[in-house]
């Protein structure tokens, strides 16, 4: 089996783009932007995966990846 993973954090940061900006840009509270950084198998809704999307200028897919089970239990 596997799960999915949230990108955000590596994504936002090869963009040079901090919690705060992702917050303003993607029009959610920076609370939510943290939570997402610091567990990134945090379950989400769709709407705001395509905010976070459009606030980074990526496609909604560019913010997932799949991971097995064993790999995640390491994290």
């Amino acid at each position: 089996m596997s799960r999915l993973r949230l990108r955000v954090k590596e994504i936002a940061e090869e963009k040079g783009i901090d919690p705060t900006t992702l917050s303003y840009k993607a029009f959610m509270p920076v609370i939510t932007i943290k939570a997402i950084y610091e567990d990134p198998y945090k379950n989400v809704f769709t709407d705001t995966l395509q905010k976070l999307a459009k606030a980074l200028e990526v496609s909604i897919f560019d913010l997932m990846e799949e991971v097995p089970d064993e790999e995640q239990d390491k994290n």
